[in-house]
């Protein structure tokens, strides 16, 4: 499975962007994706991912940040709004086989990693 994460940029505190993931496969649907980011200095941390039965956050994110997909499309969707500079980060997305929720928040529980986007949030 190859990931193409895309979408990164500069934006004002405030503001809105939304990052994609992109593969290919006809399976891709029943995996489970995972958005995640890492900080200059700073271990990677968990931001959202979502299952074929639901979506998860972490607490710092709920509601700021919606995480969807496209069946059709093979394409995972991170919506980030009221964006802050401590979101300023390299996103990742990330996958792994199955739609189970066991350590779901554990960046060595993914099989698949993208490149990375850069997300950069001026104050």
């Amino acid at each position: 499975v190859q990931l193409q994460a895309s979408g990164g940029g500069l934006v004002q505190a405030g503001g809105l962007l939304r990052l994609s993931c992109a593969t290919s496969g006809r399976t891709f649907f029943t995996y489970t994706v995972g958005w995640f980011r890492q900080a200059p200095g700073k271990e990677r941390e968990f931001v959202a991912a979502i299952t074929i039965s639901g979506t998860h956050y972490a607490d710092a994110e709920e509601g700021r940040f919606t995480i969807s997909r496209d069946n059709d499309k093979d394409t995972v969707y991170l919506q980030m709004n009221s964006l802050k500079p401590e979101d300023t980060a390299v996103y990742y997305c990330a996958a792994r086989m199955g739609s189970g929720t066991y350590r779901i928040r554990f960046a060595n529980e993914y099989d698949y990693w993208g490149q990375g986007t850069l997300v950069t949030v001026s104050s």
